[in-house]
């Protein structure tokens, strides 16, 4: 598991971040007041990354 500064172990997240455009640039904004402005091409690939990371972590499930 990701080990944010400070060296602590934390729960993965349950509550999708929210998108957003703002002048041409595509805003992602997470929990703990993370915040991401990306140019469209990043946002489009960082999305397909995104889905094929999570279709892949679907199949390890226990159960």
């Amino acid at each position: 598991m990701n080990e944010p500064a400070g060296g602590r172990a934390h729960d993965p997240e349950t509550v999708p971040g929210a998108v957003s455009l703002q002048e041409g640039q595509v805003m992602l904004d997470g929990p703990d007041g993370v915040a991401v402005a990306m140019t469209p091409e990043a946002a489009l690939e960082t999305g397909r990354r995104l889905i094929a990371a999570a279709e892949r972590a679907n199949t390890q499930r226990p159960g």
